[in-house]
C-alpha cells in the first residue's frame, strides 16, 4: 500500500467523478426518492479474477453522498471467480447509483492489471526471474496502476524518471557510445543508485560489461543472444529483458537465466474484468 503514497487517492476519485457526474446525476434525482436506503452488491462475471481496487469502493461513495457502510469486501489479492459477491455495501440509494460507474471502473481496471500479472508471475514460477512492470501507465494513475502490479504478485520497476538510471537507446545516441553513457552516468550519479543501460547487440553488452555497467537491459533480442549476454555478463551483473514478451514466450524467457522481464502489457493492455453491481434491497 505505500505505493499509494504517490498519489492524492480523493483527488484521483474527484476528478473521476467530475467527468462522469458533471453538474448532477439528472437520471437518479428524477428516478430515486431523497433519503431514500439500499444495499449495493457487486458481484464477479469473470471466470477468475484478482481483486486489486477494493478499498476505492468505499472512497467514491463517500464522494457521492452514499454515507457507505462496507457490510461485506474482499481482500486485496484474493482470487474470485463468477458469481462470487466481491463487496456488499449498504448507503443512501442515490449516491451508491451516481458512483457505480466510477467505482467500478477503478476496480475493474485495477483488478484487470493484478489478474494478467498473476498469469504471468505464474508461468514463470521456479525460475529465478521477476516479473516487473514499466512506465507505460496511463496518465495519473501510476501509483495505483503500480500498486495492483504488486497486488498481482509482480514486481515494480521504476516509478518515475527520478527513481533510477536507464540508460535507453536515445541516450546511448546522445552521449556518443555505450561506454560514454555509462562513464557519464557514473560521474553524475550518487553511490547508492544502480546504473542499468540498454543494450540491443552482443557487441553492445560486451561494451556495458566493460564499462562497469550495474545492469543490463536486453531489448528485443532472440533467445539464442539473450542466452549469449548471460555468458558476457556473467551472474554479477543483473539482466533484464524486455520486447515481444507474451504469457505464450515469457516461460522460454525466463529460463535462459535472466533476473528481470520487464512487461508493457501488465498496464498498457491489461483488460478490465467483468464485475457488475446490482441493487440488492431497498
Amino acid at each position: 500500500m505505500n505505493l499509494l503514497n504517490h498519489i492524492d487517492l480523493d483527488g484521483a476519485i474527484q476528478r473521476a467523478l467530475a467527468e462522469d457526474v458533471g453538474q448532477g446525476d439528472i437520471t437518479t434525482a428524477a428516478t430515486v426518492p431523497a433519503g431514500k436506503h439500499g444495499r449495493a452488491r457487486i458481484v464477479v462475471k469473470e471466470a477468475d479474477m484478482i481483486l486489486a481496487g477494493g478499498m476505492l469502493l468505499e472512497r467514491v461513495f463517500a464522494m457521492t453522498g452514499a454515507a457507505p457502510h462496507v457490510e461485506k469486501l474482499a481482500a486485496e489479492g484474493a482470487h474470485l471467480r463468477q458469481g462470487e459477491v466481491l463487496a456488499e455495501i449498504d448507503g443512501m440509494l442515490a449516491g451508491l447509483l451516481t458512483g457505480e460507474r466510477v467505482a467500478l471502473n477503478f476496480v475493474q481496471l485495477l483488478s484487470g492489471i493484478a489478474t494478467i500479472t498473476g498469469r504471468f508471475v505464474d508461468a514463470v514460477a521456479g525460475t529465478r526471474a521477476r516479473i516487473v512492470d514499466t512506465r507505460k501507465t496511463h496518465p495519473g494513475l501510476r501509483a495505483l496502476e503500480k500498486y495492483a502490479v504488486r497486488t498481482g504478485g509482480g514486481h515494480n520497476h521504476r516509478f518515475g524518471l527520478d527513481s533510477g538510471i536507464l540508460i535507453k537507446e536515445n541516450h546511448i545516441a546522445a552521449a556518443g557510445s555505450v561506454a560514454a553513457a555509462i562513464e557519464g552516468a557514473r560521474r553524475f550519479a550518487p553511490h547508492s543508485f544502480r546504473i542499468e543501460i540498454e543494450c540491443e547487440t552482443l557487441a553492445q553488452v560486451e561494451e556495458a560489461r566493460r564499462a562497469g555497467a550495474d545492469a543490463i537491459l536486453l531489448d528485443n533480442m532472440a533467445l539464442a543472444d539473450i542466452r549469449g549476454a548471460r555468458k558476457i555478463a556473467g551472474e554479477d551483473t543483473i539482466l533484464e529483458v524486455s520486447g515481444n514478451v507474451s504469457l505464450e514466450t515469457v516461460r522460454a524467457i525466463a529460463e535462459t537465466g535472466i533476473d528481470i522481464v520487464s512487461v508493457g502489457a501488465l498496464t498498457h493492455s491489461a483488460r478490465a474484468v467483468d464485475i457488475s453491481m446490482r441493487i440488492a434491497g431497498v
